[in-house]
């Protein structure tokens, strides 16, 4: 397991496809992973701290889980098959251990709000990593600067 950090949420041009975007804490490779509109728009509140009327689907989770007393331990990206991403969520409640299969995206949108870590296997880092050829520093500034001009509409 490696572990990973967000570097954001971003809408890949030309087909307007949102990505998050992991990054290897501690290396050099960048993990994108495609994902749904409303789950960008779901990581990318979470990541800005936007408050909103009412809980999100996340937030909600995150809530029941709380109320349940069962405490998130990790993320992680175990899997990739025929171009899907698979994820696996972690949890642990009066001492018994649960593992629940769930898409990424949804898992990344917990671990932000839950503030947990997030991992991928090396397997799929071997498959779906990439080296971003820009300085770190660079690459980083870029998504940072995307992020603070992110709107909801742009997640449409």
């Amino acid at each position: 397991m490696i572990p990973m950090t967000i570097v954001g949420v971003r809408v890949e041009l030309p087909a307007n496809q949102p990505i998050v975007l992991l990054r290897e804490i501690g290396g050099e490779r960048f993990l994108p992973i495609w994902i749904g509109s409303s789950e960008a728009t779901a990581i990318a509140f979470a990541l800005q701290e936007v408050p909103t009327a009412r809980p999100m689907t996340h937030d909600l989770f995150k809530d029941v889980l709380e109320e349940l007393t069962v405490e998130v331990k990790q993320i992680l990206i175990n899997d990739l098959i025929d171009g899907t991403f698979y994820a696996i969520i972690t949890m642990v409640r009066n001492g018994s251990r649960h593992e629940v299969s769930a898409r990424p995206s949804d898992a990344i949108a917990l671990a932000v709000r839950m503030d947990v870590p997030i991992y991928a296997d090396e397997n799929v880092l071997d498959q779906a990593s990439i080296v971003i050829e820009a300085p770190e520093e660079e690459e980083v500034e870029r998504f940072r600067d995307f992020l603070d001009h992110v709107e909801p509409k742009d997640f449409l």
